[in-house]
């Protein structure tokens, strides 16, 4: 029984990685905010990671050149 609720828990958090399923704008973290970025569980598509934020987000900057064609899907 424990191994089925880590394992759909770690599958809740990795099929929620980007953003997009809610829409969020990410966490405000400063250190990540000076650096011109968001904090995510994972990049979103045309995003750089930079950092971690609290050892669990990743800071993610958005590219402004050579962005990948993916991103224009709907």
């Amino acid at each position: 029984m424990r191994l089925r609720l880590s394992g759909l828990l770690f599958l809740l958090v990795i099929s929620l990685p980007s953003g997009n399923v809610f829409r969020n704008d990410g966490a405000t973290v400063r250190t990540c905010t000076r650096r011109g970025g968001n904090c995510y569980f994972g990049c979103k598509l045309g995003w750089k990671w930079v950092a971690f934020c609290h050892n669990v987000l990743s800071c993610c900057i958005e590219l402004k050149i050579n962005k990948p064609p993916q991103v224009n899907l709907p």
